[in-house]
């Protein structure tokens, strides 16, 4: 099945789930929306759940919209150093953050001004670190009821999460605030390593009932 995404910050791992079970088509053409993943994820830290957030500019017409493929991120304040130290904190004690970090930490390196493209690269870059690759082709108009393809943009909506059954792995501060389900793909990678891809092929998603 084909399917319609929008590409997000680190996606949920329900949502990369998607991404390696189907064949994905990007959406290019909506306008970018407050309080989703396209500028935010979550993790898990000692302190329990915690949101990374993008800042964005917001430079929007007299409604106060932009294209979400026009939005720069609001580089003022070195976002990026903040999120890879909160990265470093919170995994660097698990199993295979060590093993990844060369491929992740230059994301949070780079001079990106563009967030479509930023969480594009994001993407890419762990679809390289569990072996697969990641389909190029965009939308070239909005559709509000896709042709294409069946439309899967609602994983996006980060206040609106569905329980999807996220089978529980080890996390690292499990012992302290217990199991966390669907965070950003980065806690499953650094805690399961290479077994994400197998666990992502085994996830049970039924998005056309979600």
């Amino acid at each position: 099945m084909k399917i319609l995404l929008h590409p997000t910050y680190f996606p949920s791992i329900a949502t990369f789930a998607a991404m390696v079970q189907h064949e994905v088509v990007w959406e290019e053409h909506d306008n970018f929306q407050k309080q989703t993943y396209r500028n935010r994820c979550y993790i898990s830290t000692d302190k329990g759940k915690h949101m990374l957030n993008i800042p964005i500019q917001h430079v929007g017409g007299k409604e106060g919209r932009q294209k979400y493929a026009d939005v720069s991120t609001e580089n003022s304040y070195n976002w990026k150093k903040e999120h890879w130290r909160t990265l470093e904190t919170a995994y660097r004690t698990s199993p295979f953050f060590e093993f990844y970090e060369d491929e992740i930490r230059p994301l949070y390196e780079g001079n990106d001004d563009s967030l479509y493209d930023f969480n594009l690269k994001t993407i890419e870059t762990i679809a390289g670190c569990v072996g697969i690759e990641i389909p190029k082709e965009k939308t070239e108009a909005y559709e509000v009821e896709p042709i294409c393809c069946f439309d899967a943009r609602f994983l996006v909506e980060a206040k609106k999460e569905k329980d999807w059954g996220i089978d529980p792995y080890t996390q690292v501060f499990e012992e302290r605030h217990g199991f966390i389900p669907n965070l950003s793909v980065l806690d499953l990678l650094f805690n399961e390593g290479t077994n994400t891809l197998s666990y992502l092929k085994s996830l049970s998603l039924d998005l056309k009932h979600a």
